[in-house]
């Protein structure tokens, strides 16, 4: 019995062995040309230090022997500043991603190139800020070479960034004081962040500006932003302004609403096509307690988790932060959230964000003229209407404070969204809450009766409310594309007030809308069929 074990193994061993050898794959050198997905591979645009997103080349092999690929490099070789990952290898015989040997490829199959770039302007020899480097992927047989360009749009740029410290090999970076209660003691916080210097305090549109962390403005200095600068944030930043200080970013009309040249665009620092509308990626333009004489116009704010965050200022004589011709999209929280705060805003337009559109809570002071305030979310549900108005906070203790200043004008302006109810304000306490909607447009769909019995929303009350235009459509064209202009079929063409028009004369792209306003930031314009 234990001899006819052995036989059994040893013709199992050798019926192994046998199919072993026979499906050994082999593969050549030959002349096959490959084909490519594509002849050149755009990696868009990228500041110098901050690397691309990964982008992939196929590479085919459509003959039907299995080919052995001598060599694929890059032509600048160790000094370029791609790097390539050829079918899962990254880092062959130590080359760094820029050199592969014997690269194996089945018959009628292909493979997987992933490219990569980091360039530092400090090593190439431009005294541009903006420019195109290039390199080509070598793919060398024994008779033939093919190449596949590759080309970067690289831009230099001006980075505000924290300072970083070595402690037991580990880095700490620096983090900013910040007088939050207004008593002239800075508190240690955790955000990690600097006050900028003075030489730093006005942005020019001669580079783009990076900014890691939070770039603060210090008590007493005013942050200046020229038109047609460029603020691009690295993930968890942004500007703070803190008490005594201010900021104004003052673009002006841009004729190329393509380019907007004139514009100042607040947005994250990837530029690739796949983050151009991605929500969160970086935090918020946050207004301290005490900050004063803030303004933006011809500003764009997008993909940020706030799009302008500004607490107290309720009492001000004027208006804590100005908005004129601002456009706020793809916040994954809030636009605008303001707490106990004051804004005056025309020609506000903001759509996309992951709860509401404009907050303002705990009271405050609010003028909206001809102003879009929609959420066409569409990225998960969301908690709240497009604009949401309340007198209180409830801390986490459960505590209520109410704010007996509540002061709400709103004109020739638009609230809708993609939900039934866009329009909420919500009261504690026996406070008389002064606001007045004029001549707009909201959405208010209470198809459950929830809010039949409650005051504030009698819309017949005149003192609240008149000339409102509920549950129409204003006919956008694109609201999920952030595209907010209005049709020649809308039904709010002309609906708007003269009165209300007259102290915002132009709509936000320049035109005069004096004779027929329409609702909103924007004036209607004629879409052949």
């Amino acid at each position: 019995m234990h001899n006819f074990f052995l036989k059994i193994l040893l013709i199992v061993s050798v019926i192994f062995l046998w199919n072993s050898c026979d499906n050994e794959i082999d593969f050549e050198i030959n002349d096959t040309l490959l084909t490519f997905s594509k002849d050149t591979v755009y990696l868009d645009t990228v500041f110098t230090n901050i690397g691309s997103s990964t982008y992939n080349l196929k590479v085919y092999n459509n003959s039907s022997k299995n080919i052995l690929i001598p060599e694929i490099k890059l032509s600048n070789g160790e000094n370029s500043f791609y790097r390539l990952n050829v079918d899962g290898i990254y880092n062959q015989d130590n080359d760094q991603g820029k050199r592969f040997e014997n690269i194996e490829l089945l018959a009628n199959d292909s493979l997987y190139i992933f490219i990569e770039t980091t360039i530092d302007i400090n090593d190439i020899d431009t005294d541009q800020t903006s420019f195109l480097y290039d390199d080509k992927i070598k793919f060398l047989n024994s008779n033939n070479t093919q190449e596949v360009n590759l080309v970067s749009l690289v831009k230099d740029a001006v980075f505000i960034y924290p300072n970083r410290f070595e402690n037991n090999e580990q880095f700490i970076y620096e983090t900013l004081e910040i007088d939050f209660d207004g008593d002239g003691i800075n508190e240690e916080t955790e955000i990690r962040g600097r006050y900028l210097n003075d030489e730093e305090l006005t942005f020019t549109n001669e580079k783009p500006y990076v900014i890691y962390g939070y770039a603060a403005v210090r008590q007493g200095h005013e942050l200046i932003i020229e038109k047609g600068s460029r603020i691009h944030f690295h993930d968890n930043s942004g500007i703070i302004v803190t008490n005594g200080a201010s900021i104004k970013a003052n673009g002006e009309f841009s004729q190329n609403q393509d380019e907007l040249e004139n514009h100042i665009i607040f947005e994250g620092d990837r530029l690739e096509p796949f983050f151009e509308n991605i929500p969160g990626q970086w935090g918020t333009i946050w207004l301290l307690d005490g900050s004063f004489d803030n303004e933006f116009s011809y500003c764009t704010i997008k993909n940020a988790s706030v799009g302008i965050y500004t607490t107290g200022g309720a009492n001000f004589d004027n208006y804590k932060l100005n908005l004129s011709s601002v456009e706020i999209y793809n916040s994954s929280n809030f636009g605008v959230l303001s707490v106990s705060s004051s804004i005056d805003a025309e020609n506000l337009v903001i759509n996309k964000s992951g709860q509401s559109s404009f907050a303002g809570t705990y009271g405050g002071k609010y003028r909206l003229n001809h102003s879009t305030i929609s959420n066409f979310w569409n990225s998960g549900i969301r908690q709240f209407p497009s604009l949401l108005l309340n007198n209180f906070y409830i801390d986490s203790d459960d505590n209520e404070f109410i704010n007996n200043l509540f002061d709400v004008d709103i004109t020739n302006s638009i609230i809708d969204g993609n939900q039934n109810i866009e329009f909420l304000i919500e009261k504690l306490g026996d406070t008389n809450l002064d606001y007045k909607l004029n001549n707009s447009l909201i959405k208010f769909n209470d198809i459950n009766d929830y809010f039949d019995n409650n005051p504030i929303y009698d819309f017949s009350n005149n003192l609240h409310y008149e000339n409102l235009f509920q549950n129409i459509s204003p006919s956008f064209i694109n609201a999920l594309d952030n595209d907010l202009r209005i049709n020649q079929n809308s039904e709010i063409i002309g609906l708007g007030s003269l009165e209300f028009a007259t102290q915002t004369p132009f709509d936000i792209l320049n035109n005069n809308r004096t004779d027929s306003p329409d609702l909103g930031a924007y004036q209607h314009i004629i879409i052949e069929d």
